[in-house]
């Protein structure tokens, strides 16, 4: 998609003005308020804080690492690593909105100091070569057709030996899918490929493969059980528009094997 399909896609100028009321809703102070007290609003991802921290272990991220969260959302990603591995932590996302209210919570949360956020484009991405040593990619590439350009980006970032962490979802088998999804309101908007396609395009763009994970079951399960709590003020349909449809219809296609979701750590070549 172009940034301007971008922006009508997530941009509802209402992302920061929901989230401080679904905190309010749920009794937060927000002069005292911790990472911890987001709860499950803030990673906009399948499987959430779940496989964001699945990430995080297999990466064994140290304070000495710097880290790109590319594509960072409001910053679910870049909290939870700042706070638990105590690194300095660079967040871009293209949509200003959400850029803005990542900073917003960071500073409530207390950990500004660690993250610094840019509005940027993951495909031109406004650092120098081998600036990082990790480069997060969760749920970006569905809505990246030139999935090349995308990826040596993020190799061109990484210095030798850096990271890539994926979490990815991906075309299965044959079947129309049901739409609004997550990433994508209409089917236009999406640019699903295989998992062996996805893995092919990341090796070739400088990198080789560590993990490369089918979650798909598991992820299916966890989706089926969010959709089965009780409502909460603090959940993603806090500031996504049509949130629980997008999820019903994500489930069911995860659940039928139409979409697939992968976990995968490539590595920098020289």
């Amino acid at each position: 998609m172009n940034s301007t399909e971008i922006h009508t896609q997530y941009s509802t100028g209402l992302s920061r003005h929901n989230i401080e009321q679904a905190l309010l809703a749920a009794g937060k102070d927000l002069d005292q308020l911790r990472p911890a007290d987001l709860g499950l609003l803030e990673d906009f991802h399948t499987m959430g804080r779940f496989a964001t921290s699945q990430l995080v272990d297999l990466l064994g991220i140290s304070s000495e690492h710097k880290v790109l969260d590319a594509g960072s959302g409001i910053g679910g990603t870049s909290r939870f690593v700042a706070e638990h591995r105590h690194c300095q932590v660079t967040a871009v996302d293209l949509t200003e909105e959400y850029c803005e209210t990542a900073r917003w919570l960071d500073r409530l949360v207390g950990l500004d100091d660690h993250i610094s956020v840019r509005q940027a484009d993951v495909t031109e991405l406004p650092f120098t070569a081998a600036a990082f040593d990790v480069v997060f990619s969760q749920h970006v590439q569905m809505n990246v057709a030139n999935k090349e350009r995308l990826y040596r980006e993020a190799r061109r970032v990484l210095a030798p030996g850096g990271r890539l962490a994926l979490w990815d979802i991906t075309s299965g088998k044959d079947g129309e899918l049901g739409y609004p999804l997550p990433w994508a309101d209409r089917p236009e908007r999406s640019f699903l490929v295989t998992s062996d396609r996805l893995r092919e395009t990341v090796q070739a763009t400088g990198f080789t493969i560590d993990h490369w994970n089918d979650l798909t079951d598991q992820a299916a399960g966890v989706m089926q059980m969010v959709l089965a709590q009780p409502a909460n003020p603090l959940g993603l349909h806090a500031f996504v528009a049509n949130f629980s449809e997008k999820a019903e219809n994500l489930t069911a296609a995860l659940t039928d094997g139409r979409l697939r979701v992968v976990q995968g750590i490539a590595r920098a070549i020289s």
